[in-house]
């Protein structure tokens, strides 16, 4: 895997990610900072990395499980050390899956596959921060 971060001068404190696949995504900072607030901040995306990451895992252990699962979303709550580096000290996500005739324990083995076997992202992220799941079934 790879990626190229470029700084855009103009910007203020604004960076294009180039990723190995070919996509872009770009970042800012806080204005106290010196960004324009244009873009998400480069930890709002390890954040929302993480959240992509686990719930594209919960989706396909569901599906490869034979599941009727219809849709996935994960809020997550960040806490951040008070001082450099600021990395994540506390995650909460809470997944909301909806789908027909979803069992409750079907969708927590889901995510504690997801947590301790496949997630790359949250079990990296685990080393420092602590992280906690929560989950609720929507009949649809």
């Amino acid at each position: 895997m790879e990626c190229t971060i470029n700084w855009m001068p103009g910007t203020g404190m604004g960076f294009v990610a180039e990723t190995g696949s070919g996509h872009f995504l770009t970042m800012d900072g806080a204005p106290d900072g010196g960004g324009r607030n244009l873009a998400p901040r480069p930890m709002e995306t390890v954040l929302a990395g993480t959240g992509g990451c686990t719930a594209y895992d919960v989706v396909l252990i569901l599906k490869r499980g034979r599941h009727d699962v219809r849709g996935c979303t994960v809020k997550l709550q960040a806490d951040r050390a008070a001082s450099d580096p600021k990395v994540f000290t506390r995650i909460a996500m809470h997944f909301v899956v909806t789908g027909r005739g979803l069992q409750a324990a079907a969708v927590e083995r889901a995510i504690a596959l997801s947590h301790e076997r496949y997630c790359s992202a949250s079990i990296m992220l685990g080393k420092t921060a602590e992280i906690v799941t929560s989950f609720e079934i929507v009949e649809g």
